[in-house]
């Protein structure tokens, strides 16, 4: 009889493998979406001259004079700033948007927030205005905020979950490759320079029009597909697509055991979701992780790599390659992710990033402290930004919107999905607000606070985030369910008083409701 019981919980087990549909869909959401944030973050950086150049030009042939300096900083600072700002806004509109129209259809209709402000950029010098250029980076963060949200849900929905990390990684691995694409486009003789560069904004639109044209050939979630909209019979075809194989049935069972045991959550609205107390900790989280990958200092270790890698000596021509050869070890790092995340562990990886990142913020500290006095400190500075770089491209930069994924159901991911890009965009914007102000005031010492944010994430994580590898969505639900003081319900016994032998296991389907049996 135990021989009998087991046999039949073997396909249980069965692992899920990397079907061509799902490297597939994979690929075209991640280039299609993250790719162009990653890309929309580092675009401007090597143009900035001739752009601020351009801003001038133009106001000048309109108001016979000048910008002054203080305007110019303004201007600029809205063009930098607006970008994630939009990435704000773009957050807000995620739980609408995937409820409304399904991840598939937010990612196709997000396009818009694409194209048309690369076509603004692209032809800003032909209608000589600099306000397109930064109206358009408002609209093309509000692209980022909901890609950055909608993708790793989307392909968190449809992995198997042996390979749910490598495949939620892969939307940051994508963003990494844009930001080097970016640096490697603005390189002086490629497009970063005077008349490249509104070539090199518009480039953005292109993965768009990729994504327009090849995701419609892909499923929806499957997940949206059968407890959003009850279609059992498309969400089952979905699955088979994805998985390679007919017998879904102990997936689609799963399902509609996650759905039957947060019955009583409903579809939790952002504010509900922000007092529900079995999701506390959940929630509490994922908003740590969100505020230490972006307070952890990853963009000011970008700002003063320049003047690091200047104080070792690299001549002003070459930095440009040096910050090109940072982006590629970011890309590599990711890449490494993608493969161990699911064998290492979300947790382990937190850990290690967020704890390399804390250690490199210090010895930097001390190396910029240093540098004029101590010949070899120079190149001790390198070496901290490219350890930070690789630390954080392991840990912070990868797994949070995988623990987001993770930690949250059906019912309750687009809301927490809201509130985790809400505080990611938020702190982004901050960082770049406050920065000169630390710099300013603090000098290098700016990076004994971010070390200090670092430590504080990794102490969190240590006592308070579980390992989620190879764990159902409802197994990570019960495990938090302790944390929050709660014992949740949803044993198998449980879920067979749901289920009949006329629907095979299943609740029964009439006139394309699905009927609970509660």
């Amino acid at each position: 009889m135990a021989d009998l019981e087991e046999s039949k919980e073997k396909p249980v087990e069965r692992k899920g493998r990397l079907t061509v549909t799902l490297v597939l869909v994979t690929l075209v959401a991640s280039i299609g979406s993250s790719f162009q944030y990653g890309y929309n973050v580092a675009s401007i950086n090597s143009p900035s001259p001739f752009m601020k150049t351009f801003y001038n030009e133009t106001y000048l042939s309109r108001y016979h004079t000048t910008l002054t300096t203080s305007l110019q900083n303004v201007l600029w600072s809205l063009t930098v700033s607006l970008y994630p700002l939009g990435g704000f806004f773009g957050s807000l509109m995620v739980g609408p948007l995937v409820n409304k129209i399904g991840r598939k259809g937010t990612l196709l209709l997000n396009n818009i927030f694409s194209i048309v402000p690369a076509i603004l950029m692209g032809t800003s010098v032909l209608a000589k205005s600099f306000e397109v250029i930064i109206a358009s980076r408002l609209v093309i963060g509000i692209c980022a905020g909901l890609s950055s949200n909608v993708v790793p849900m989307y392909l968190g929905e449809m992995s198997p979950k042996n390979l749910r990390g490598g495949i939620g990684v892969m939307p940051q691995l994508l963003i990494t490759i844009g930001i080097l694409m970016a640096q490697i486009f603005g390189i002086r003789f490629i497009l970063g320079n005077k008349n490249g560069w509104p070539i090199l904004l518009a480039l953005t639109g292109i993965p768009a029009v990729l994504e327009l044209i090849f995701l419609p050939f892909f499923p929806e979630s499957p997940r949206y597909t059968l407890l959003h909209k009850g279609n059992d019979e498309k969400a089952r075809a979905a699955l088979k697509h994805l998985r390679g194989w007919e017998d879904v049935d102990d997936e689609i069972q799963e399902m509609y055991q996650e759905d039957q045991s947060e019955k009583a959550e409903g579809r939790l609205s952002v504010k509900n979701l922000c007092s529900f107390r079995p999701l506390r900790w959940q929630l509490i989280s994922v908003i740590i992780l969100n505020m230490g990958q972006q307070l952890s200092g990853i963009n000011a270790v970008y700002y003063y790599a320049d003047s690091i890698y200047g104080a070792a000596g690299v001549a002003d021509d070459t930095v440009q390659y040096v910050t090109v050869a940072t982006g590629s070890v970011n890309v590599l790092m990711t890449l490494a992710a993608v493969f161990i995340v699911d064998s290492w562990g979300r947790r382990l990886l937190l850990l290690i990033g967020f704890g390399t990142c804390c250690t490199a913020c210090i010895v930097l500290t001390i190396a910029l402290i240093y540098q004029t006095t101590v010949n070899w400190m120079p190149y001790l500075s390198i070496v901290c930004v490219i350890v930070y770089v690789i630390g954080h491209a392991i840990g912070p930069s990868s797994i949070a919107y995988v623990i987001t994924t993770e930690m949250f159901r059906q019912a309750s991911r687009p809301a927490a999905f809201m509130i985790a890009g809400s505080v990611h965009w938020l702190s982004n914007f901050t960082v770049g607000l406050i920065f000169e102000f630390l710099l300013s005031g603090l000098g290098s010492y700016c990076f004994i606070l971010f070390a200090t944010i670092c430590l504080a994430t990794f102490l969190f994580i240590y006592f308070v985030v579980p390992e989620t590898k190879g764990k159902t969505f409802i197994e990570i639900s019960q495990i938090m369910a302790k944390r929050n003081g709660l014992e949740e319900k949803t044993d198998s016994k449980e879920f067979e008083d749901l289920t009949s032998p006329t629907s095979k296991g299943m609740p029964i389907e009439e006139d394309g409701v699905i009927k609970s049996a509660l």
